[in-house]
């Protein structure tokens, strides 16, 4: 089968690899449809920390995919045949490693109910949570943003985001539209964002109430006039030094600070000097599965419109993925 595959730091091919085995609570699901990460995905092709220190060449690409279920293994009992499920990708083998795997003809998702419910040690399938069950009739290419609309939400849940509080994003790509509309939804009075040029209309379709252009020298200005006295939560969707202490200077004393994004991981250093006042780190994480079932209620009532996201009506194939990645600089 044909997959995407990393075969050295900063070289993406598309080659030939082996077939996935799904074993007996797995089930071999086929490609429907797989969305590039312009964040991650870039960051695992061009081996940056942390993780390089995860997978190393070669190893198969892609974590924001949907496949259909083929065939499923003997023990298999909570995936049938036709379902679509999410975060389908192709294990490691032999030969090769995966970075997820996603970006694969065929994959495999595991059974995480039925080795719960026949007693497997957790270990062994709490990281498969990811792969869930989207209701029939579900549009697949549209069901591709539910993994990062999954994080962001339980990011922002754990965050503790509230009604009526006020929170300034910084980053107008995907995870910063994510958590735009997330914060939309979880009535927060005032969201506004900082991000490129070009994306106003698209923020405002995700829910911001103000946008400013982060090129713009009075940037910081224009924020506080916003929420004068600082705004109760900043989250951080790109991950840089510089980013994440703009956010801590539009901060209220006593906001709290999320920093998502992974430009400069593991080397992002918070000074407080920065700050209005006291402040907390938001380091709760988030775990995708937590808010599935909140994710296909909001997108089935129509409040996660995939459309903002994504281009749906240019699609590139498989063989395509180099020309995809080149279409999003």
């Amino acid at each position: 089968m044909k997959a995407a595959v990393v075969q050295k730091v900063g070289q993406l091919v598309v080659q030939e690899v082996p077939m996935p085995e799904c074993g007996e609570y797995g089930a071999l699901c086929e490609l429907v449809y797989g969305a590039t990460c312009v964040g991650t995905d870039r960051h695992l092709i061009e081996g940056h920390p942390p993780f390089s220190e995860w997978v190393s060449p070669p190893f198969i690409l892609g974590h924001e995919s949907i496949g259909r279920v083929l065939e499923v293994g003997s023990k298999v009992a909570y995936l049938s045949e036709g379902d679509l499920v999410t975060r389908v990708g192709c294990p490691a083998g032999k030969t090769i490693g995966s970075g997820w795997g996603g970006f694969a003809e065929y994959g495999v998702a595991l059974d995480w109910r039925a080795m719960e419910a026949d007693g497997v040690e957790p270990t062994a399938w709490r990281g498969a949570r990811v792969n869930q069950v989207v209701p029939a009739g579900t549009d697949p290419a549209g069901a591709t943003m539910f993994i990062t609309w999954r994080e962001t939400l339980s990011y922002l849940r754990r965050m503790g985001l509230h009604e009526g509080a006020s929170i300034l994003v910084l980053g107008s790509g995907a995870n910063g539209l994510s958590f735009t509309a997330h914060a939309t939804h979880l009535g927060a009075a005032h969201r506004v964002m900082i991000g490129s040029a070009g994306r106003e209309k698209t923020a405002n379709r995700a829910g911001a109430t103000a946008y400013i252009d982060y090129r713009e020298e009075d940037v910081a200005e224009k924020a506080l006039c916003q929420q004068p006295d600082g705004f109760d939560f900043v989250l951080d969707a790109i991950g840089k030094t510089s980013v994440a202490n703009l956010g801590l200077s539009l901060m209220k004393p006593g906001g709290r600070i999320g920093i998502y994004g992974m430009d400069e991981a593991g080397s992002i250093h918070l000074s407080p000097d920065a700050g209005l006042g006291t402040f907390t780190v938001s380091n709760e994480g988030y775990d995708e599965a937590e808010t599935h079932e909140e994710i296909v209620a909001l997108a089935g009532e129509g409040k996660l419109d995939a459309t903002i996201w994504l281009d749906q009506e240019n699609p590139f194939a498989l063989t395509e993925i180099v020309e995809a990645f080149q279409a999003t600089r």
